[in-house]
């Protein structure tokens, strides 16, 4: 415990963690205060991000960045995967899939290119390893495919379009899973030294010990994943008064705030020149949750939502996601970066999410 307590005396972003009882004692005795709980859980989940970003970077320390960015992803998806599923069971089946969609987005747009920038702005030039930059880029784009398929059905003029929509949607998300936990196989077993980490220009300071490490990052889990359902209970309500719709809440508003633990771990490891870490978080779980997430809460819906989901998404969403994932594989085709690069992507998550504001999508 005593590097925890140590870098929380010495961290002033760390003293946040007071909001962390705060926002759990409002909600129990203020429900209905819509807008303090909204300001409450975003300050209570920075400085939990910025913990788990520390023990992240410790675990990859030890394991290396290629696991280190997996562990981080697969621990930061449990948020949206939490978030997710409270809506799944209050039948909200726009805000889920505007959740999904704008987490594929802002973790293969904004997540990336901020790191590209961050990192480019101390560093002149960044390299990091392009295969496997290119296996997540081509996993997203699996997805991506499989996501127009129920959207091209609906479409249909016939009448068995919905069940066959559904059906379809079930079949996908059984392959879906089986071709992400290939992609594991490939990239952490059979080829992992294909895949290894570039060498890294500056040294990192002292790792925490791996069990601190492990135990901080569980805990954390819990706790972003606890606060962000009261993040988005009130966040709801909060969009009625700025009048922001289900689909924006759900693609920008959750998206960022559900992804701040991973982006914290994204941004650092690329000020560290750690490149590889960045671009594993970013697009490693842009394809976790498009090949995993999202089949889950289909599977899962069966269970606790009141009518099985679909992977039927409004048309301007599978085209986001689409040009999401053709721009990752631009960018990322060099195995290098600079701050400019970063730039270009961040103008189009811009472009998407201002398209998206102005002009709602007409969906239910």
């Amino acid at each position: 415990m005593g590097p925890l307590l140590k870098e929380i005396r010495h961290n002033p972003m760390l003293w946040l963690l007071v909001a962390v009882p705060v926002v759990f004692v409002a909600a129990a005795v203020a429900p209905e205060a819509h807008t303090a709980l909204f300001v409450l859980s975003v300050l209570a989940i920075v400085p939990l991000a910025g913990l788990l970003s520390h023990a992240t970077e410790s675990v990859a320390a030890k394991t290396g960045d290629a696991a280190g960015g997996l562990l981080n992803a697969t621990l930061g998806n449990l948020t949206e995967l939490v978030i997710a599923l409270a809506a799944l069971g209050a039948g909200q089946y726009t805000l889920v899939k505007a959740s999904i969609a704008g987490a594929i987005v802002t973790n293969t747009l904004f997540m990336l290119g901020a790191s590209f920038l961050l990192g480019g702005l101390k560093h002149h030039l960044q390299e990091f390893n392009r295969a496997s930059a290119r296996l997540q880029a081509g996993l997203l784009f699996l997805a991506t495919v499989a996501l127009l398929m129920p959207s091209a059905i609906a479409e249909m003029e016939s009448t068995s379009a919905a069940a066959a929509t559904q059906k379809l949607s079930l079949s996908l998300a059984v392959l879906l899973i089986i071709g992400y936990g290939l992609g594991l196989l490939f990239s952490l077993k059979t080829h992992r030294e294909v895949f290894s980490g570039a060498e890294h220009a500056e040294a990192d300071e002292a790792p925490w010990p791996i069990g601190l490490a492990l135990a901080t990052l569980a805990g954390v889990t819990v706790l972003v994943a606890l606060v962000s359902e009261i993040f988005v209970e009130s966040v709801q309500k909060a969009a009625e008064a700025f009048g922001m719709t289900a689909a924006f809440v759900g693609f920008i508003v959750v998206a960022l705030v559900g992804g701040a633990a991973e982006m914290a771990s994204a941004f650092s490891g690329a000020r560290k020149n750690r490149l590889d870490l960045s671009v594993g978080i970013a697009l490693g779980s842009a394809s976790q949750i498009a090949l995993f997430v999202a089949p889950v809460l289909v599977l899962v819906s069966y269970l606790i939502g009141p009518s099985p989901m679909d992977l039927q998404f409004w048309p301007g969403a599978v085209v986001m996601v689409l040009l999401a994932t053709i721009t990752a594989m631009f960018v990322t085709n060099s195995g290098r970066s600079a701050w400019f690069v970063g730039v270009l992507v961040l103008m189009v998550y811009m472009i998407f999410a201002m398209t998206l504001y102005i002009l709602p999508p007409a969906v239910k």
